[in-house]
């Protein structure tokens, strides 16, 4: 999606995040997709283990769509084990189950489990292998932990650049305070209770005018359901104001053509 925010160029890192780490990928723009994806969520460490068409690459660049801090900042090792070296808890992605004894993430588990060990000083990164053969199982033997994604069984395989995605999500979401869910009021705002009350005493004495509200004995229960209805609305300033106007229309025009008349 397009949607960069121009103003904020600078790119900064949000916060401090893993280390991604790309053992041997394959093609310049495998590696600059997945530079891009990291951006997008705030990750600008990338490691490479042995590219194959070398470092650095102008392909990698051309695709990664300006993720300049990511793309600059590269450092290339010979050997995974370089490459994990300085790391306090590393986790292997795979599309596969392998004969270790290793706990086995979800993505928003693994999240988590990042966010604990850099939030208490550690470093921590995730490998993930050749686009065509995944890690090696002696990339694995070298993790703390292995990930693996619940997608399709019949048609599991992602792309390098989806995998990253995948985890940069959800390692953003982990610390994001964003609502799940809002209402955007546009130039209005959400109405006071005091103009939801003018706005109830309105209606009400409009239909108790023209002989809505009864029998006498069911008028409360009716008003608290009418009431009720429009409170669940979550209305704004501006559609207390256009029912207002509505109820006040309606009612003069009633009145103008009198009872049964239409």
């Amino acid at each position: 999606m397009a949607g960069t925010d121009q103003t904020k160029s600078d790119l900064a890192p949000v916060e401090p995040g893993p280390a991604i780490i790309l053992v041997e990928p394959q093609m310049g723009e495998n590696i600059g997709t997945a530079a891009r994806a990291m951006l997008n969520f705030g990750l600008t460490e990338m490691r490479l283990v042995n590219p194959r068409d070398g470092w650095p690459n102008d392909r990698a660049r051309a695709v990664s769509s300006g993720a300049d801090p990511v793309i600059d900042n590269v450092v290339v090792h010979g050997r995974t084990e370089e490459a994990v070296a300085d790391l306090d808890y590393v986790i292997a992605t795979t599309a596969r189950s392998r004969d270790m004894t290793k706990p086995v993430l979800t993505p928003e588990t693994a999240a988590a489990k990042l966010r604990e060990v850099i939030a208490g000083g550690g470093k921590a990164g995730v490998l993930f292998g050749p686009e065509r053969t995944g890690l090696t199982n002696d990339d694995v033997v070298l993790a703390d932990a292995v990930l693996m994604v619940p997608v399709n069984p019949a048609f599991a395989s992602l792309n390098l650049a989806q995998a990253v995605l995948l985890i940069g999500y959800e390692w953003f979401k982990a610390g994001d305070a964003t609502p799940a869910e809002r209402l955007d009021y546009g130039d209005t705002r959400p109405a006071t209770k005091e103009e939801m009350l003018g706005f109830f005493e309105h209606l009400e004495g409009e239909l108790d005018r023209f002989g809505f509200l009864k029998p006498p004995e069911k008028r409360p229960s009716m008003i608290r359901n009418i009431r009720n209805l429009f409170q669940r609305a979550g209305m704004s300033e501006q559609e207390v104001r256009t029912f207002r106007g509505i109820v006040a229309a309606l009612a003069t025009r009633r009145a103008k053509w009198g009872p049964g008349e239409e």
